[in-house]
């Protein structure tokens, strides 16, 4: 969340990033705490109990930020609590003495929407939706590839007046999302309106979605073939997406790549790693240091798909596993990194699930880049610096079909580098050609 000689020995579903994937569960009480496990059996200390000890066995800094750990359990579990809701508040609480955002409390609804977001997958019809800046009307943006409402005919631009005979006057796009989701197998009734028909109802069947991570296309840019790649996220799916993008543009003979990470706030580890090699042969792509000081290293493994000419987007937005993967590209030389300053997360998590379905994320360690820099709170300085104007963001935020042309900023000095890196490469020969200057 692998290299040779040596594996990284995190859990296997650590993670470096905003978002994070469950681990199994484990033995939570150790020697000498039967009769106290016993005692708290079906009581909200219970979950409380095993959040601490936890952070007790994993958390980074062994000091607990100089909090007396031990004192902090002994007054989570001394106090007398009416309900969950209360024992997690003061969970909560407890947690925020260790000064780390990133080691948090979920509840059991919050656990559920990060292990969706982070398997890349969820249970529904598969649209995605915006409330429409001047109608303010519930809006499908787009149906999903092979979703249930893509087979059922929905299209872009329809409004969405009632879920399940629940009018969506006023409600948000989250909670139109949640009422939407369900139990695969199950049905939803959505009241269609499209412009130059009469409204119409549909009754669609729940199922399993996987959601499109990675998006990508071949762009035109002058005398060039430019494969361009937007990846929001690194889910369980974001790997086997961005190989079939490489793949399919390679296939249309592109002259080079934009990798576009714009935006990403970060995700898993194994799909950090898996697309980091599938841009680079040889080489490290991140270190990592734990709460005992060992360090261990995760480096390539020869199974790189293509050795074209590569520009790297980055903004302030793009931040954990997105920085890994800039990092090692960077430091590597294997690309040019163009935008903004990113955000500087070099915190890796991982995630807990909970005996009465919460979760709790930890961090345990720090990672570095390959050189050895440290990007907390600083981030990764781009080779080439574009910030954008407030105006350009505005531009870009109120018309995303912008993005990846000329009129966002930010590619179009990734497109110019580009150019100039194929321009100072020697000329690729028809290998045929070669063959025939070699034998004379």
């Amino acid at each position: 969340m692998n290299r040779t000689p040596k594996r990284l020995s995190l859990p296997k579903l650590a993670l470096f990033g905003g978002a994070v994937a469950a681990t199994a569960a484990v033995s939570l009480f150790g020697p000498g705490l039967g009769r106290v496990r016993a005692a708290l059996q079906d009581s909200p200390k219970a979950v409380l109990d095993e959040a601490w000890q936890i952070v007790n066995r994993e958390y980074v800094d062994g000091n607990f930020n100089h909090v007396d750990w031990q004192a902090t359990r002994q007054s989570l579990l001394s106090k007398n609590y009416t309900s969950k809701k209360e024992a997690y508040q003061a969970l909560r609480k407890a947690l925020e003495q260790l000064g780390d955002p990133y080691t948090r409390f979920m509840d059991p609804a919050q656990y559920r929407s990060l292990t969706d977001q982070t398997s890349g997958e969820l249970s529904g019809v598969g649209i995605r939706l915006e409330v429409n800046e001047k109608t303010k009307a519930l809006t499908v943006v787009e149906p999903i590839e092979n979703s249930p409402a893509l087979k059922a005919g929905i299209k872009p631009g329809d409004h969405i007046l009632s879920i399940n005979g629940k009018s969506t006057k006023g409600m948000s796009v989250e909670d139109a999302s949640n009422l939407i989701r369900g139990d695969v197998g199950t049905k939803v009734n959505l009241e269609i309106r499209r412009p130059g028909t009469t409204d119409f109802t549909l009754a669609l069947t729940r199922a399993r979605i996987e959601l499109p991570t990675v998006r990508y296309s071949l762009n035109q840019e002058g005398t060039r073939r430019i494969g361009y790649i937007r990846l929001n996220e690194f889910s369980s799916h974001a790997a086997e997406q961005m190989r079939k993008a490489i793949k399919s543009l390679t296939d249309q003979k592109v002259d080079g790549f934009v990798l576009d990470l714009r935006g990403n706030p970060g995700g898993l580890l194994q799909a950090s790693v898996e697309i980091s090699r599938m841009w680079m042969d040889q080489g490290a792509i991140v270190r990592t240091v734990d709460r005992k000081g060992k360090s261990e290293e995760i480096t390539n493994n020869q199974t790189a798909l293509t050795k074209l000419p590569l520009v790297v987007l980055v903004d302030g937005n793009s931040a954990s596993s997105s920085e890994i993967l800039t990092g090692a590209l960077k430091d590597n030389g294997r690309a040019t990194v163009v935008g903004s300053q990113t955000f500087g997360k070099a915190l890796v998590q991982s995630v807990h699930n909970l005996s009465d379905g919460s979760g709790l994320a930890v961090t345990i360690a720090h990672y570095y880049t390959p050189k050895g820099t440290d990007i907390s709170h600083k981030g990764i300085s781009p080779d080439i610096k574009i910030d954008l104007t407030e105006q350009d963001r505005k531009q870009l935020a109120s018309n995303p079909k912008l993005l990846a042309t000329p009129k966002d900023p930010q590619y179009a000095g990734a497109i110019s580098e580009l150019e100039r890196i194929i321009l100072a490469q020697p000329q690729r020969q028809n290998p045929e050609k070669q063959a025939i200057n070699l034998e004379k």
